[in-house]
């Protein structure tokens, strides 16, 4: 079983629901064992921001999925939760990111691991570290990043402790 981790965010009607559900339908699959999950942050919107703010997790998940595999089991749930693709980073019930897996670097049209604009994000960092603080990520471990992130403006503010699995 190969270690992943996902992001998930949700800024479209009931944000924990989202959150918790998509997490519940993950773990569901005989392909994914959800392992870690991170306290829910709350955080303004990034890349469109004109838009309500993001509910946001990380998970660690142990999976036989390969990556492409795994991004097409996420976009799945995402359609069974109602996730539409009309705006790039525009609202949506719910976003599920592949930010690492295993040692993988991939680049493709598609999918690209570790994601592209994880080091970028404290919505990313802050929950990632909470998790595993000892992932190196360019040389560098993801709790450092996240303390960097952490006295940044940008609004990244927990506001539960970790989701319930809900049907």
């Amino acid at each position: 079983m190969a270690i992943s981790y996902l992001s998930l965010g949700s800024n479209i009607g009931d944000r924990l629901y989202y959150l918790q559900r998509a997490t519940r339908l993950l773990n569901e699959l005989k392909a994914i064992t959800v392992a870690k999950i991170s306290s829910v942050y709350e955080t303004a919107a990034w890349g469109l921001i004109n838009q309500p703010d993001f509910y946001n997790i990380v998970l660690e998940i142990a999976t036989n999925l390969p990556p492409k595999q795994l991004l097409a089991q996420c976009q799945k749930i995402e359609q069974t939760l109602d996730r539409t693709r009309e705006l790039h980073w525009g609202p949506r019930t719910i976003d599920i990111d592949i930010l690492l897996y295993e040692n993988v670097e991939l680049k493709e049209s598609l999918l690209t691991i570790p994601h592209k604009h994880l080091l970028e994000r404290p919505f990313v960092t802050i929950p990632l570290a909470e998790i595993a603080p000892d992932i190196k990520v360019k040389n560098t471990k993801i709790s450092t990043i996240a303390k960097d992130h952490s006295k940044l403006k940008e609004k990244c503010v927990k506001v539960a402790d970790k989701v319930t699995l809900v049907t």
